[in-house]
């Protein structure tokens, strides 16, 4: 019987590895989309194009998204205070689309309040799929802005429209993110905790300011996060805006693959939430977890 099964699950990953990789080598052939800030020097384009594997001349073969510091204003404003904003656009990014179940996967270079994990969570409440982002600044910069280039990428690149409201929400989720992580001084379990409490809400439909702050506060303890009253009440007005917001539970977990995996590995139990780990495990999760049972 296991001998049966196994050549089941080898046929089956040998059918996803035959139509996947096609995919990705025609995805990696597919221009990515620039994002750059409007007030880069020309020292500082050179910069950040070669941060991110570019030159001058290959911005010809692409798409480029021009950000500006009044688009950061509009976005950001009320969020991040106007020093940290700043009067120049300079944070740059490059979108490619990957294969389909690839998931977002974002590097950063001298990029120091947005650590990847936040660009990945907020990303996906933006709506973003599949899709390779490399974010990159002149000089060390906060990166905050660097989220409505990403956006603005996407859009470009696959022809949908970001709503005014999902863009407010992703955007609020990052700063919220990177605010309440300096407060905690951890950053990994801070990105858990939004992750966690953001799947839970999702899941049940939660809207009620009861229902979140007692996820909130459920989620914190198991985590050992430590919440001022101000940074707890961030969060769930953060959740209610969310909340109403299309998401799925599955679409979550699937995109911001490397922070749910973090976020099981700390142990957080969510299974009171209608949230089993088998279901918040992908395929490929999964294979892994059977492989391993069979050499044990």
């Amino acid at each position: 019987m296991k001998i049966r099964k196994m050549a089941l699950i080898l046929a089956s990953v040998t059918a996803i590895s035959s139509v996947a990789a096609p995919v990705t080598a025609m995805a990696d052939t597919d221009a990515p989309y620039i994002s750059l800030g409007a007030d880069l020097s020309a020292a500082q384009k050179a910069t950040v194009l070669d941060l991110l594997g570019l030159k001058e001349s290959d911005l010809d073969k692409y798409t480029v998204v021009t950000v500006t510091n009044a688009d950061e204003h509009k976005y950001l404003d009320g969020k991040v205070d106007a020093a940290t904003i700043g009067t120049h656009a300079l944070s740059s990014c490059k979108v490619t689309e990957t294969a389909s179940g690839k998931g977002i996967t974002v590097e950063t270079h001298n990029i120091t309040y947005v650590t990847p994990a936040m660009y990945e969570n907020a990303l996906t409440t933006a709506g973003m799929k599949d899709a390779e982002v490399v974010v990159a600044g002149p000089s060390k910069i906060s990166g905050t802005a660097a989220l409505v280039g990403a956006m603005e990428a996407y859009s470009k690149m696959t022809g949908d429209i970001i709503q005014p409201t999902t863009i407010d929400s992703a955007t609020d989720e990052l700063v919220t993110t990177g605010k309440v992580a300096q407060d905690t001084g951890d950053s990994e379990k801070t990105t858990q905790l939004v992750a966690a409490v953001k799947q839970i809400v999702v899941n049940n439909n939660y809207s009620s300011t009861s229902d979140i702050s007692g996820a909130v506060d459920d989620v914190a303890k198991q985590l050992n996060i430590s919440l001022s009253d101000e940074d707890r009440q961030l969060i769930i007005e953060l959740m209610q805006k969310i909340s109403k917001l299309d998401l799925d539970t599955a679409t979550l977990t699937e995109q911001a693959k490397k922070v749910y995996s973090s976020l099981q590995s700390s142990g957080v139990d969510l299974s009171k939430y209608g949230i089993t780990k088998e279901e918040a495990m992908n395929i490929f999760e999964k294979l892994i977890a059977w492989f391993k049972g069979l050499f044990h």
